[in-house]
């Protein structure tokens, strides 16, 4: 960041306007209440307090603390050997046996996998002090970037008790520039650049060009479409969870996170159109353009329908600790078979798909790559580089463990290429897996294919579209109607927020607008994202409910509470 841009970002202050009757200290960014873990200094003990300990050890016989030390261990070993043998007497265990399963002798796999997914740290509601401070910190950065901050000063100059309230026909005073639709990516269209001085240059790695999107962003997206495109990207997601992913990806750096999340917002709304392009038109529109008189248009579409009939890919069941799982059976590509861009947008959208899986506390998924027949034909370092692009740069922390399975030896020294291109913490995450007994450690035999050995009786088939399951998109009054909600709830949000910096809040306010927040995501989701796979088969229901094994009883599947 240049030197401008960082005087810039540390002259900026803020105000809640509760504290507008009266004078109150602003509040720089720079001097946000960070708490440092500083060592605490212990004051030296007087020099007799250990001259006394010194006359207290030497004052005791050595012969007589090892007759004490013995006897104390007989006595805890006769306890130890009568209290076993006593429980293998009245429940028939062996004195040798497990004492895990002697603490939970009668938990089903469907419990152990709810004790599995526990809530982990650095997470909203389980934040050190230092983590919390540095969320702040990271919501008011991003605020600044989204320009709410000078609208919420100047409305607050103005005499505005409601910053949602700008529409007030009473006023003689010239009508504000109306504020960007929320609309979770529809109808957006790129505005003229808008100028921006700060120059960001983060400390370390930058492999992936993020700086280069950070900057494109400032220059080419007004601070309301960055504030829009972060709200598409949260949908039924915790706000604080979405940028705590960021700050735990670049280990809570504040600047190199805020980095990374506006890169990501300008690569989902500007390069890839996640919201109003890949998750709005869905499987139907590809189905549609399967079948069009334009030559492009029918080849992409058919490429992406090819992927998703053969199932190239899917998602299926959950593992251990719940995650959803993700398969890809590499032997079904071929290099040159669909195009790049084919292939990266049926990527994302599985990818996105995944995303509907997730509910707290579990925030990432586990893919299971199928190495079973591969060969050289298969092998392709393009989408490879794509995928790690995804998840290292756009989607950080959203992976749990990546599973190889039966690679053969020739996979070896591209497994060895491959490895360069992670970043270590990924790389710490791929465990290989020869055999079912070995996948078994991460998911259940019963919850593991017939084709890849295990029990369960499931094969992949894909359900085409069926017509008019996407004919919420026509009734638009209800559409905005739901979206003029969440205008509303993302601007309470965002004051709850200003409020919590300034410390006038304890964040219960924030905890239950993000539950508003997802049940209006829910009910807009229709209106938003065209039907998939897993809403005809049941696995994504009416309000964001799930049941990973739908029809299924006695498969570990269960449907889980929403947030409706």
């Amino acid at each position: 960041m240049s030197t401008p841009a960082r005087t810039h970002l540390h002259r900026l202050t803020l105000n809640h306007p509760s504290c507008l009757s009266a004078p109150s200290p602003r509040l720089p960014i720079r001097n946000f209440p960070i708490r440092r873990c500083f060592a605490r200094r212990t004051a030296s003990r007087p020099v007799h307090t250990y001259a006394r300990r010194r006359v207290i050890s030497s004052a005791i016989d050595p012969l007589t603390l090892l007759v004490a030390a013995t006897v104390s261990v007989g006595i805890a070993y006769l306890a130890t050997s009568y209290q076993v043998s006593d429980q293998a007497t009245d429940t028939g265990a062996k004195p040798t046996e497990d004492k895990a399963i002697a603490r939970k002798p009668c938990i089903r796999e469907e419990e152990e996998d709810e004790m599995a997914a526990q809530q982990v740290p650095g997470r909203p509601g389980n934040l050190t002090p230092d983590q919390e401070a540095k969320l702040k910190e990271m919501w008011a950065a991003t605020l600044e970037v989204f320009g709410v901050i000078h609208e919420r000063v100047s409305l607050e100059a103005n005499g505005a008790s409601n910053p949602a309230s700008t529409d007030d026909t009473t006023s003689t005073e010239p009508k504000k520039k109306h504020r960007s639709r929320l609309s979770l990516g529809l109808g957006r269209k790129k505005d003229k650049a808008s100028g921006k001085e700060n120059d960001p240059d983060t400390n370390g790695n930058d492999k992936h060009g993020q700086n280069r999107d950070f900057q494109a962003a400032l220059a080419s997206q007004t601070p309301a479409q960055l504030r829009e495109a972060f709200w598409s990207m949260t949908k039924h997601d915790h706000p604080d969870a979405l940028l705590l992913r960021f700050l735990r990806a670049r280990k809570w750096d504040v600047h190199a996170a805020l980095v990374m999340l506006v890169s990501t917002m300008h690569w989902r709304s500007q390069e890839m159109h996640v919201d109003d392009d890949i998750m709005l038109r869905g499987e139907q529109y590809a189905l549609r353009e399967s079948v069009s008189g334009n030559a492009a248009e029918k080849k992409e579409g058919a490429d992406f329908m090819a992927q998703l009939r053969m199932g190239k890919s899917f998602l299926h069941g959950t593992d251990k600790d719940g995650r959803p799982c993700c398969y890809v059976r590499v032997r079904l590509h071929k290099q040159g078979e669909q195009s790049e861009k084919s292939l990266e947008r049926f990527t994302v959208y599985t990818i996105e798909t995944a995303r509907m899986l997730l509910q707290p506390p579990v925030d990432t998924a586990t893919i299971v790559f199928d190495m079973t027949d591969f060969t050289m034909a298969n092998m392709d370092y393009t989408p490879v580089k794509f995928m790690i692009k995804c998840f290292e740069a756009n989607y950080p922390e959203s992976l749990g463990s990546v599973l190889v399975y039966k690679s053969p030896w020739l996979f070896q020294g591209i497994w060895k290429i491959i490895k360069g291109w992670l970043d270590p913490v990924v790389a710490s995450k791929v465990h290989f897996a020869s055999n079912v007994e070995e996948l078994s450690q991460w998911i259940p035999r019963s919850r593991i294919s017939r084709e890849l050995g295990g029990t369960e009786e499931y094969s992949y088939s894909y359900v085409e579209p069926r017509e008019g399951e996407n004919a919420a998109f026509a009734d638009t009054a209800s559409r905005d109607k739901l979206l003029e909600e969440r205008i509303q709830l993302v601007s309470s949000y965002e004051t709850e927020v200003l409020a919590w910096i300034h410390g006038d809040g304890s964040g219960e306010g924030r905890g239950r607008l993000a539950q508003r927040l997802a049940r209006n995501y829910w009910r807009v989701d229709p209106f938003v994202r065209a039907r998939g796979l897993h809403d005809r088969t049941g696995v994504i229901r009416e309000g964001g409910r799930l049941d990973f094994y739908p029809g299924k009883a006695g498969t570990g599947g269960r449907v889980e509470d929403g947030v409706d």
